[in-house]
């Protein structure tokens, strides 16, 4: 790793080594603090939209993981402040993305560690390298920006050649009951034109999932940048294709992953449901 005082930036590999060390320690203690049990701490936008003390405290060691190796990088996490950063690189840090699962020991959270290069908005930025790493099942999604996607060292690679009507779809809901009606609305319109509907509850896994070819399609609405940061990269090295509608990036607004060719039709027929 390029030592925090060097001119030179540390390339994406270095960054994806330091990545991996971080998570998969984050994950450990993560995993080890929820057979100890859990507690929901706070909520936020509504009373179903938890934190757990678990939540921050894998925050702040990540944080702490990060800035004794890159003290001058900025670093954008769920649950606490932006930290300015002198470097141009912001970590983008989901600590526990599934914390609803977590709190009822549904084998489907992840710690989630990106590095990206530029400001911390999805539009703007270049992800350079990304880790999902779920604790229970041990596997540790990977990539780095020109340097493929990997599980067990083992090469990722979308599903391709597959027709919307045959495809198997992730997506997830957001909190607010208005909100989730109107997924609700989008879903069922999508419903009966393709194979099935999946609803895991991590979008980073979704994400990876799609680039394992477990699913092969992934939309959802309203998610925030660490719930994808390095589940995106994750996805693209894989050979997907991640935006909005009318080639947009992703945002908020919407997120579509799906190989090429299907990630036009998907889109199209969201486009469609309106």
């Amino acid at each position: 790793m390029t030592s925090p005082g060097a001119s030179d930036r540390p390339t994406p590999a270095d960054l994806l080594d330091l990545a991996r060390d971080i998570a998969v320690r984050a994950a450990g203690f993560a995993l080890e603090s929820r057979r100890g049990g859990v507690s929901v701490e706070a909520t936020k936008s509504t009373p179903t939209d938890i934190v757990t003390a678990v939540d921050r405290a894998t925050e702040a060691m990540i944080r702490t993981l990060i800035l004794e190796v890159r003290p001058d990088d900025g670093v954008l996490g769920e649950e606490d402040a932006t930290r300015e950063g002198t470097t141009g690189l912001n970590w983008v840090v989901d600590p526990i993305d599934g914390t609803v699962n977590f709190l009822y020991g549904i084998p489907a959270w992840a710690i989630s560690v990106a590095v990206v290069d530029g400001p911390p908005d999805p539009a703007e930025w270049t992800a350079l390298a990304g880790i999902v790493v779920n604790p229970v099942t041990g596997e540790a999604f990977e990539a780095s920006l020109g340097g493929g996607a990997r599980l067990a060292g083992e090469s990722l690679a979308v599903n391709t050649g597959v027709p919307l009507a045959q495809a198997l779809v992730g997506t997830g809901f957001g909190y607010d009951s208005e909100w989730r009606r109107e997924q609700a609305r989008i879903a069922s319109g999508l419903l009966p034109q393709i194979r099935d509907i999946r609803r895991i509850g991590s979008a980073a896994l979704d994400l990876c999932a799609l680039a394992a070819g477990r699913l092969d399609a992934f939309y959802e609405r309203g998610l925030n940048p660490w719930d994808h940061a390095a589940g995106a990269l994750i996805a693209r090295e894989a050979g997907a294709l991640v935006g909005g509608l009318g080639g947009a990036p992703e945002s908020a607004d919407l997120l579509v992953a799906a190989g090429p060719g299907l990630f036009d039709d998907l889109t199209a027929a969201l486009a469609e449901i309106g």
